[in-house]
């Protein structure tokens, strides 16, 4: 056997060390992370930067994000969906209604008056779509899945105070349901993402809007509208399903102990910290809305009622279009609904 002379070895060990820096650097991690929101938005200063702050501090460096907010990535809100799946994006945020009939089974919290609070969504979402809507993520790994706070309605011109007052009002709304929910009530609903909701609403396209507190700072929606309400009934009026998920393959490709950091910030957990940091930001935006001048009012529970029995058979004809579609409609609603029974307190 040959042994290395010392000068040899030395300039082994010299190879070696000059190589590291370039070894360390190959396993180095940058994840695209987009969304369709502004800089400014909750989501983003609470939800997004917080966790690419987690997964960067819990690698050593090794992983960290590159944000694309407000759509920098190219493309629409609802395109997002595809941009993860292809691998253009690695993390998004975004909210399923956005691509109608893609996500049916998860459809069933954005039912009228069918979940309760943020954290109790957010924990019951998660076990929903982890046992009965895996199929609907079919090349994703989902990482958080939770509604946004309480939706009010912002009127710009007419102040709502009964089902009557409603009709006629042309409304944006997030998701299919939505639409329901608004044709039901008697207004008129018009399906609209987010960014294009304040310039419809500065140009007379929309009356008004459906739309969480917790957006309307950054959305500046306080400032084109005059009226808001919301229901504040144990139940909330409407949800719109939101998540963040990761391409599969771009989580599979990572090194085991990367993937560990990713799960530990992923997961049921997540889903309700991130319900909980948004609802917090829910009285920021009821606050400004009335800082601003704006008539801000709650529906009394008498008039809830009311909406309540106007939209009840939404939940009915929901069950009958899965049944159509060879799901178990009625077994997929009564899940959902003992989900967020069980974490409601």
């Amino acid at each position: 056997m040959k042994f290395l002379r010392p000068t040899a070895l030395l300039a082994a060990s010299a190879l070696t060390a000059a190589l590291l820096p370039g070894l360390a650097r190959a396993q180095e991690v940058t994840l695209k992370f987009a969304h369709f929101m502004p800089q400014t938005n909750p989501y983003h200063q609470h939800v997004i930067v917080p966790w690419c702050e987690r997964i960067a501090a819990q690698s050593a460096g090794r992983m960290k994000c590159q944000i694309y907010p407000a759509s920098q990535l190219g493309g629409t809100a609802p395109q997002l969906l595809s941009q993860v799946r292809d691998g253009v994006a690695d993390v998004i945020w975004t909210m399923p209604g956005y691509n109608a009939g893609r996500f049916p089974i998860t459809e069933v919290f954005e039912l009228p008056f069918f979940t309760t609070t943020p954290e109790a969504t957010a924990r019951a979402l998660w076990d929903f779509t982890t046992r009965h809507a895996g199929r609907e993520f079919a090349g994703m790994k989902p990482l958080a899945t939770w509604t946004p706070g309480a939706y009010a309605f912002h009127m710009s011109k007419k102040e709502v105070k009964t089902l009557e007052d409603l009709r006629g009002q042309k409304v944006r709304t997030p998701s299919r349901l939505g639409n329901k929910l608004l044709a039901a009530l008697g207004a008129t609903p018009v399906g609209m993402p987010a960014p294009q909701m304040s310039e419809g609403i500065s140009k007379g396209v929309i009356d008004g809007a459906l739309y969480p507190w917790e957006s309307v700072p950054s959305a500046k929606l306080h400032e084109l509208t005059k009226y808001s309400f919301d229901a504040n009934a144990g139940y909330r009026m409407s949800a719109a399903t939101t998540i963040i998920v990761m391409n599969q393959k771009r989580y599979d490709s990572l090194p085991a102990e990367l993937k560990k950091v990713i799960d530990d910030n992923s997961g049921r957990e997540f889903s309700a910290q991130a319900a909980t940091a948004l609802d917090a930001q829910a009285k920021v935006g009821r606050d400004a809305t009335i800082a601003n001048g704006n008539t801000v009012h709650t529906l009394p529970a008498a008039e809830v009622a009311r909406w309540q029995a106007a939209t009840k058979g939404i939940a009915d004809e929901w069950i009958k279009e899965m049944n159509a579609a060879g799901y178990d409609g009625r077994q997929l609603h009564d899940a959902a609904a003992a989900l967020v029974q069980q974490y409601t307190h």
